[in-house]
């Protein structure tokens, strides 16, 4: 992995922007409602619990006072021997939890009637605990049963009723309360409701707008810059897109600038390069129909009619007719194999009239070939090369064999005689000439080496020609070209 940090999208950092700014509003308005839901919540427990436990004593206290000081007076609890006491017969703990109980719920509360119930009820407990001892100490002391029934009639029931009715009142304050929390949530959530509501609104108007500015500065520069792309598809290379943004749109906008000025510099090649292979074809083909050859073969149709041989004269002409219909081919730069093949044997047929004591020819192509295509003009200038160059130099009877065959998704073609060949200097000469390493228009093997260029310009540099040649012995050409 490269050590470089990767670059930030400045896109993704203004969507991400943006996505927080209109989610951040609901988020503080979740956690309000939800601290506030929260606060009603704690209050609303606060006072369940209150009025439950409050009510716990309302039910009990009253009762089991009443009958724990009776049974005591009459001497069924005996509170003068530890040992005989029942369990749970223990006044002063009762009014020692219930005053404990209620003091704490008067440090809780913050309602000023409830603190009012509360202190009446905690001094009126305070009020039955010394009558409670008033009647212990008679009961410790003995002979007041009389005196203590007075004082559990007028004193301690009394004093239970009047801590009753103060729980309930308690009870009441507090349900009072209740409803008024209540009330106040629904109000508190009405209003809550509403804001959420504006605050919906509010959002919904903010995201619209801020979406229609983000898709505009995100799709506008993308529109333009397919504009500009469909201007360049229509072929104008003067188009070029600038944009104000230092996002990656500027990143994109200059790609796209040097992408036009890369093309249009490749197509100007391109078109160079296509005049050029034209301006090499049409040489060729100039040299192919070069007066000397056509003046040439006319002087041997000329004598031969002069000498009587008409026949052959007319064999002659149906093949400078053949060799001159398939140059021309209606001006189409590809023909088939069986006329490329036909070319050149049109051409050798004329050839062989004329140098029939110094040249044999033989071609062989095999079946398979004849209808994929290929540029036209390509192995005749190499055939005339080996007559010219390889045969016509040599003493004797020469040879030309012209062969064609597939080799996997390729063609192979080989023009080969038993020449005079090529020394060393010269067959490097050649190469070079064919590999355009060195550029002579009057040097020998010129029309090969633009029959190379052609192949290569056409197929690409995996196919083409290679040359082998030994002096005294002959050369071979081979060529490559894909089936098409």
């Amino acid at each position: 992995m490269s050590g470089k940090k990767k670059k930030n999208s400045r896109i993704q950092s203004k969507l991400v922007t943006y996505i927080w700014v209109c989610v951040i509003p609901f988020i503080a308005l979740i956690v309000f409602a939800a601290v506030q839901l929260l606060g009603y919540y704690q209050k609303y427990d606060l006072l369940v619990r209150n009025i439950t436990s409050a009510n716990e004593f309302n039910m009990d206290f009253k009762d089991d006072m009443d009958e724990m000081m009776y049974r005591i007076i009459i001497g069924s609890a005996n509170w003068t021997d530890p040992e005989k006491k029942l369990e749970g017969e223990d006044p002063k703990g009762l009014i020692s939890d219930a005053r404990a109980h209620f003091t704490e719920l008067r440090e809780k509360t913050t309602e000023q009637n409830v603190q009012a119930d509360l202190d009446a009820l905690i001094k009126l407990l305070g009020i039955l605990d010394e009558r409670v001892d008033d009647i212990l100490a008679n009961v410790e002391e003995g002979g007041h049963y009389d005196e203590n029934m007075e004082m559990l009639d007028m004193n301690i029931r009394t004093l239970t009723s009047l801590i009753q009715d103060d729980i309930q009142k308690y009870i009441y304050d507090e349900a009072t309360n209740m409803e008024m929390l209540r009330r106040q949530v629904a109000a508190s959530l009405v209003s809550s409701i509403r804001i959420l509501v504006f605050l919906l609104i509010a959002m919904i108007i903010i995201i619209v707008i801020m979406s229609r500015r983000l898709s505009k500065r995100i799709t506008q520069p993308i529109t333009e810059l397919c504009d500009m792309t469909e201007k360049f598809a229509g072929g104008d290379f003067t188009v070029s897109y600038h944009t104000d943004s230092n996002d990656e749109m500027a990143t994109l906008a200059e790609s796209f600038n040097s992408m036009v000025k890369e093309i249009e510099t490749l197509i100007a090649d391109i078109h160079r390069e296509q005049e050029n292979a034209k301006d090499a074809e049409l040489r060729l083909l100039q040299e192919q129909i070069n007066p000397h050859f056509l003046y040439n073969t006319l002087d041997a149709i000329i004598w031969m009619t002069e000498s009587g041989e008409n026949k052959k004269a007319i064999q002659i002409i149906q093949e400078l007719s053949s060799f001159f219909r398939i140059s021309l081919s209606k001006g189409q730069s590809e023909i088939t194999i069986s006329d490329e093949k036909e070319h050149v044997r049109s051409y050798l047929e004329i050839q062989h009239y004329r140098y029939q004591d110094i040249l044999e020819y033989e071609i062989d192509f095999d079946e398979s070939i004849l209808d994929y295509h290929i540029q036209k003009l390509t192995l005749q200038p190499i055939v005339e090369n080996a007559l010219y160059h390889g045969i016509k130099n040599k003493r004797g009877l020469g040879k030309i064999s012209v062969t064609g065959a597939m080799d996997g998704d390729d063609i192979v073609f080989t023009i080969e005689d038993n020449g005079i060949g090529m020394k060393p200097e010269e067959l490097t000469e050649l190469r070079d000439l064919i590999a355009g390493r060195v550029v002579k228009d009057d040097a020998k093997g010129f029309g090969m080496a633009n029959v190379e260029k052609r192949l290569e310009m056409l197929y690409g540099t995996r196919y083409g020609m290679t040359v082998e040649s030994e002096y005294t012995k002959g050369t071979k050409v081979t060529v490559r070209i894909p089936k098409v």
